[in-house]
């Protein structure tokens, strides 16, 4: 029998129908449900990536089902900046939320994903930690807490959940009063740390926590399979950054940003896989936390918000990989810093913008753990080679140049190489650097205080997108100079400029310059000492108590203790003038009175951010014991 023409074509739209991703009848298509299984402080040290000595027997089964990505990164070295990456798919250097534990707001039309997503339909969950350095404002879960479980959704509700587990993190390294079951003497210890008996230890429960990790892992899955979800449901496993090793976690080189990060998309949904996609393979493509947001909105066939800084990499507005990635650190606990990174997927370019620091401040948090502590005594003791020193030495050069092929560790600098080659590649890592920076409008060339007086009355976010509250190309210029001693910068009149930030990098550019510059320099930095901005203030009256001389002195340190004061001054001009007391050390000894009588609790109003304060006074009052 032949079937006409019409009919034939009304068969085959419905044969074609009958194949599609399942829907019910006069109702949105099905959406996927998505899982997310998350740990802590925890590289790629996985059988599946290649490492013998871990134990993630249930991980790396899951991956041959699965596709790993080779390289994919955290973006931020520490939790906190980390998850506000994930959560709202901008840069934090661009959201002002890239200090350890700040906070601050996104503008009024910006939300977090999930918000997004619950407006599609899904029911979010979150089991458990947050930790982010922006208000979360309204309906971004339906739960977040130890009870959260996609379970308890309506039937047939799609789901997106987040189980986290804390095993890795870095606390559970210091698990002292047992013995590893990880044999300590097969560890292979990087470059950069010394052969101590401690950094074995740490190093073996750390490997340890990683096969509790994996049984945390293997509970999700099973819980999926369980009940039937496996087909209907997209997996990602993830770390938040790298190992809580010291020079890992908080340090924004490949060994700190490194993630494992493992795609699984079940038949049903595989049209929504990356085009690479295949069960047991890995991905080439650079992907970093600020994508996830933007790829779980393509999952659920929603357009991403054009203010996302990220690229989707899955679902139906995946878009080709980006050509480099990038990293960042801000201020760590108590400590300042503003380092900035970016990778192709072989080189990693570092720019330090304080490289007067050493990358090795005594952050309290990371000295709990004793590889850090035996690490610092042996570098003290002269007692460490080039490589084990670089973490501890000042000053740094302003630029650092790393072939992961060659040098994995990141122990070898080559930016000053002769080649070619290598001095391309510099070129073209430092001007991707640059052009990020005008891209997402980073605000991190701000001092922390400045970041939030600028933006009273809107948010961070909008200030740095305003050329009149924020002249980004001047500030920049200044502060890409000024860290730079090979620059040609004038200084002079650099401290003269019009804005307090052009300002404020001046005074650091003389400071990392030295004696001889201070002494150059010293009736601009006199002036300082009565700038309109604290932040200006407190780095003259450093520089000038560093190298001014014994007439000033006086002058200098007291304008920091009056700086200092925790209920006098904003919570971050406190921060940044303690810091500057504690590396003053001994000439702070006559305002020893003083300090004792400051009140030692954070700040009211600066719980999150200012924990910092006691701390450091604690630390200060350590020296006249």
């Amino acid at each position: 029998m032949r079937i006409p023409l019409l009919a034939f074509v009304v068969l085959l739209i419905a044969a074609f129908a009958s194949n599609a991703p399942a829907q019910e009848k006069g109702k949105k298509a099905k959406l996927p449900n998505i899982v997310w299984i998350t740990s802590e402080d925890h590289g790629p040290h996985m059988g599946c990536y290649g490492d013998a000595l871990a134990r993630t027997p249930r991980l790396d089964k899951f991956a041959k089902k699965s596709m790993m990505f080779r390289l994919a990164w955290s973006n931020a070295p520490v939790c906190a900046p980390a998850r506000t990456t994930i959560i709202t798919g901008v840069y934090p250097t661009s959201s002002g939320s890239q200090h350890m534990r700040s906070q601050t707001r996104l503008p009024a039309d910006m939300r977090m994903f999930t918000y997004y997503l619950r407006m599609l339909g899904y029911y979010c969950t979150n089991k458990v930690k947050e930790d982010y350095n922006l208000e979360k404002g309204k309906g971004v879960w339906d739960d977040s807490s130890n009870k959260a479980h996609w379970r308890n959704r309506k039937p047939g509700q799609p789901f997106f959940a987040v189980f986290n587990s804390t095993k890795s993190h870095e606390s559970q390294i210091r698990n002292y009063k047992k013995k590893p079951k990880t044999d300590p003497a097969k560890v292979r210890l990087p470059a950069y740390h010394p052969e101590l008996p401690e950094a074995r230890i740490d190093w073996a429960h750390y490997y340890d926590s990683l096969e509790k990790v994996d049984a945390d892992a293997a509970q999700i899955l099973q819980e999926l399979a369980d009940a039937g979800l496996l087909e209907d449901t997209i997996i990602i496993y993830f770390a938040d950054h790298g190992s809580g090793m010291p020079r890992n976690k908080r340090t924004p080189l490949n060994c700190g940003l490194h993630v494992p990060m493992i795609v699984h998309f079940p038949d049903n949904w595989r049209h929504l896989a990356p085009k690479e996609y295949r069960p047991d393979s890995v991905s080439e493509r650079l992907v970093s936390f600020v994508d996830l947001a933007p790829t779980m909105l393509s999952l659920a066939g929603a357009e991403p918000k054009s203010w996302m800084q990220g690229q989707a990499f899955a679902g139906k507005y995946a878009k080709e990989g980006p050509k480099y990635m990038h990293g960042f650190r801000g201020r760590m606990d108590e400590r300042y810093d503003l380092q900035r990174s970016v990778t192709d997927g072989r080189y990693v370019y570092l720019r330090n913008y304080m490289p007067h620091l050493p990358a090795g401040q005594h952050v309290e948090y990371m000295f709990q753990t004793r590889t850090t502590k035996g690490w610092k005594d042996r570098f003290d003791a002269g007692k460490l080679n080039e490589a084990q020193s670089l973490f501890w030495k000042s000053p740094r050069p302003a630029e650092e140049l790393y072939d992961l092929k060659s040098d994995p560790d990141e122990v070898n600098n080559i930016a000053g190489a002769e080649s070619a080659l290598i001095q391309g590649k510099l070129r073209e890592l430092r001007e991707a650097h640059k052009q990020h920076i005008f891209a997402i409008r980073d605000v991190g060339f701000l001092p922390e205080d400045e970041i939030h007086s600028r933006s009273k009355g809107s948010t961070p976010y909008e200030m740095g997108h305003d050329p009149k509250k924020y002249p980004l190309d001047a500030i920049w210029a200044t502060a890409s100079g000024a860290t730079d001693i090979s620059s040609d910068i004038d200084l002079g009149k650099a401290l003269k400029h019009e804005d307090s930030a052009a300002r404020y990098w001046a005074a650091l550019g003389i400071q990392l310059r030295g004696k001889e510059a201070v002494t150059s320099h010293r009736k601009g930095l006199l002036k300082a000492l009565h700038d309109s901005s604290p932040s200006v203030q407190v780095v003259a009256a450093e520089v000038l108590a560093t190298h001014g001389g014994k007439d000033i002195d006086d002058q200098s340190v007291k304008l920091l203790v009056d700086r200092a004061h925790p209920r006098k001054n904003s919570a971050y001009v406190s921060l940044a003038a303690l810091n500057a007391l504690d590396r003053l050390g001994d000439k702070v000894r006559p305002y020893r009175e003083t300090v004792e009588g400051w009140p030692t609790a954070i700040p009211p109003g600066y719980e999150r951010s200012a924990y910092g304060v006691p701390r450091l006074i604690a630390k200060i009052k350590e020296q006249w014991k």
